[in-house]
């Protein structure tokens, strides 16, 4: 019973001490990308040391792909979890973009969208890494897709089944684009603009004259 207790505190030390390398990791992922993300240089900015931090890992890549495990949860529990209380289609979709922009515009990650800040890093790389960075994005843009099939077959949407990965592009593009741009020139405006670029695109391929999306928590 004893020996128990004592390897689930062990446990229980080991998972918290994971949780704080985690976060300063995809943090400073986010800003410095995955190749700046060394057990030395996050011994630094998570103050453990450099032995615990290679005890937990063992690898500079198994660090990266448990840090980009990690931003991956941090990105679904703020854009599609909250964004799956809607009904799937129109409704969905204008969620999840909302809920990207504010994700960025917040600063959850310091530097902007996680996945767009450590794409550009590994995105002409092999590896485990780029496939992790890969499987990631694609599932982002599949799930962005998948809503617009269903608004177009639920009539809430008119453009054709073959605009639809074409919409998704421009809805994407525009949301890495406020991205991009609000870090560069360090202002908010781009999410203002793409919100309303959003909402005339989705208009023009037939949503309600009403629809917005929104900045709005």
């Amino acid at each position: 019973m004893a020996e128990n207790l004592v390897q689930d505190g062990r446990r229980a030390r080991g998972d918290a001490t994971r949780r704080i390398v985690l976060s300063s990791a995809t943090d400073l992922a986010s800003v410095e990308g995955l190749d700046g993300l060394t057990i030395g240089r996050l011994a630094g900015s998570s103050g453990r040391s450099k032995s615990s931090i290679a005890t937990l890992f063992g690898s500079k890549e198994a660090l990266q792909l448990a840090t980009i495990a990690a931003a991956r949860e941090i990105f679904i529990d703020r854009i599609i979890v909250p964004a799956r209380e809607e009904t799937r289609g129109l409704p969905r979709l204008v969620a999840l973009l909302q809920n990207a922009l504010i994700y960025s515009r917040d600063r959850v990650f310091p530097g902007g969208c996680f996945f767009a800040a450590t794409g550009a890093d590994v995105d002409s790389k092999p590896g485990e890494v780029s496939d992790a960075i890969r499987s990631a994005t694609a599932a982002w843009y599949g799930y962005i897709e998948a809503q617009i099939d269903t608004a177009i077959e639920a009539r809430e949407l008119t453009a054709d089944a073959a605009g639809a990965e074409l919409l998704a592009f421009h809805l994407i593009a525009l949301y890495e684009e406020a991205n991009s741009r609000s870090l560069l020139m360090r202002d908010d405006r781009p999410y203002t603009l793409a919100a309303a670029a959003m909402t005339e695109r989705l208009i023009a391929a037939g949503a309600q004259q009403g629809l917005r999306v929104s900045l709005e928590k």
